[in-house]
């Protein structure tokens, strides 16, 4: 597909009534259409894996068109001059997670997750706690040293009171604490300790954490 057929696409599924409602939920849509996100990956899985395009879909600045972007974006082919420039323009938080699926698939993912952590700017940073929380979902093989390492990043973040970054930083622990009993028990220990701080978002952090660690139906699902 070409940029324009894939805007056109787009545009004829807008529907700007949704809009009022992804505002509601933390979306910013000063540049959006209204498109729904399964319409935006049929769109997406129809273009396939194509950087170029994907590199022009970004550059729009349309809201959807860079969802497209980041579906469509080729892990292997980004820059790391790109990437920070894609991060640097993030500014709401369902573009932010989309993108952090395909960056976690990106040479050298580490390197950058550890970076971002500590950005100052706030999507970015959530971008590297969505990178973290992708890769205790997808990465099966990695051992319980390698998530224990992202603990210390979590307690430096979890003072942090921007929303879009607390709530990136309790879904990586939640999600590391759902991996296996080791880390369930060990994402427990650290949620306790962010508890015993005396800080209101490393505290909500903390609750909100526990409250799916410790749900009986999450515990039975470990391995």
């Amino acid at each position: 597909m070409t940029l324009d057929e894939v805007l056109a696409e787009l545009r004829a599924a807008a529907d700007p009534t949704r809009l009022p409602g992804m505002a509601r939920v933390g979306i910013v849509t000063d540049r959006a259409l209204g498109v729904s996100v399964p319409t935006i990956r049929a769109i997406a899985k129809r273009a396939g894996t194509d950087h170029g395009l994907a590199h022009d879909l970004w550059a729009s600045g349309i809201h959807e068109a860079r969802m497209v972007a980041a579906l469509t974006a080729d892990p292997a082919a980004f820059t790391r001059p790109e990437m920070v420039a894609w991060a640097r323009d993030l500014d709401s938080w369902d573009i932010t997670d989309m993108l952090a699926d395909t960056l976690a698939a990106t040479r050298h993912p580490d390197r950058t997750v550890r970076t971002w952590a500590r950005a100052r700017h706030g999507y970015t940073k959530r971008c590297a706690f969505a990178m973290i929380a992708r890769f205790a979902v997808s990465n099966k093989e990695a051992p319980d040293a390698y998530f224990e390492g992202f603990f210390p990043l979590i307690r430096s973040a979890a003072t942090d009171e921007r929303n879009e970054v607390k709530k990136a930083v309790n879904w990586a622990l939640r999600q590391i604490g759902k991996r296996d009993r080791t880390l369930h028990a060990a994402a427990i220990a650290e949620a306790e300790a962010l508890l015993a701080l005396d800080d209101r978002t490393a505290r909500w952090i903390a609750r909100d954490a526990l409250r799916e660690l410790r749900d009986p139906k999450q515990i039975a699902r470990l391995r």
